[in-house]
């Protein structure tokens, strides 16, 4: 009979977790590493602001989250259940994910629906089964979509308002957004923003947002996570964060990417990036972060199978 232990495993822990990274490294084939030993665990109805600068990895890592990637089943869990092995967390609508790059389709949110086709927009968000009328008409209205629009002649905000109500007419659970308000005017993302805190508060979800917008978003962030070359630098419930300071959120985050580019720029020069690596780490605490591995991932033939730790 196998002995039963009686310590708490980080398996254990993470199940109980909507959103559990655990010591995550992943690389494209034949390429340096992207994520570097990252760790993050996310209460219920956190909302996390997913920070860095271009190329640092946030899109990267929202896609393993949305299970497009294969890591270990321990290594990423959704709601207790590996990412990418657990199709149903997308299926179900428990995990939703918008992506920033704009798209002919709506596949990740689980669609698979032509975006710029002459389509009406009432034709595609009424013809999603299983949702809650009351729900649809919320996003609706929230989004001020009017149902007659044609697709393919409308504006890309129009259509990006769209993309989003399908993307948020099942209530998830743990929603994944990467850049979705780039097109929306400030009212409308504004708007959009309430809504998710609502969504937080009242039903529990959770949300990870990675953005360079942050008109709206002081006071409205319960975690952060700052990315820099893969590694998590900056990361926990925003009042364990000890670089915050009293500056408003925009020029924190100014300070933190001037302070990233010139260590850049020192270790071109000869200085040694991970010295400079210095910040609290996923529970608030300063730590020593380990800089990306300079070899090159071994080659895979399917970007799914990069390595994994």
């Amino acid at each position: 009979m196998p002995r039963q232990s009686s310590s708490v495993s980080a398996a254990d822990v993470s199940d109980e977790l909507p959103l559990s990274i655990n010591s995550l490294s992943y690389a494209y084939p034949g390429a340096l590493p992207v994520i570097s030993d990252f760790t993050l665990h996310l209460p219920r109805g956190s909302r996390c602001l997913l920070l860095g600068a271009n190329g640092a990895g946030k899109s990267t890592l929202l896609q393993i989250l949305a299970g497009q990637h294969m890591v270990g089943p321990d290594v990423v869990r959704i709601l207790g259940r590996p990412a990418f092995h657990d199709v149903q967390l997308t299926s179900s609508g428990d995990l939703s994910y918008l992506g920033a790059q704009w798209r002919r389709d709506v596949a990740f949110a689980g669609y698979n629906i032509a975006l710029q086709g002459d389509l009406a927009a009432g034709e595609m968000i009424h013809g999603v089964e299983g949702v809650d009328p009351n729900r649809r008409q919320q996003l609706i209205d929230l989004l001020d979509i009017d149902l007659q629009w044609r697709l393919n002649r409308v504006s890309d905000g129009q259509r990006r308002r769209v993309q989003i109500c399908m993307g948020l007419l099942k209530p998830y659970k743990v929603l994944l957004l990467d850049e979705v308000t780039v097109d929306m005017d400030v009212v409308a993302r504004l708007d959009l923003l309430d809504f998710f805190r609502q969504e937080c508060e009242v039903r529990g979800a959770t949300i990870v947002y990675a953005t360079h917008i942050f008109d709206g978003l002081e006071g409205w962030l319960t975690h952060l996570a700052f990315i820099s070359q893969g590694n998590l630098l900056k990361g926990g419930p925003i009042g364990e964060i000890t670089d915050m300071g009293d500056a408003k959120l925009l020029k924190t985050v100014e300070r933190w990417l001037r302070t990233e580019r010139n260590a850049v720029r020192k270790s071109d020069h000869g200085t040694p990036l991970n010295s400079l690596h210095k910040g609290p780490g996923a529970n608030g605490t300063d730590t020593q972060q380990k800089p990306a591995s300079k070899q090159p991932a071994p080659f895979f033939p399917s970007r799914h199978m990069a390595y994994f730790h």
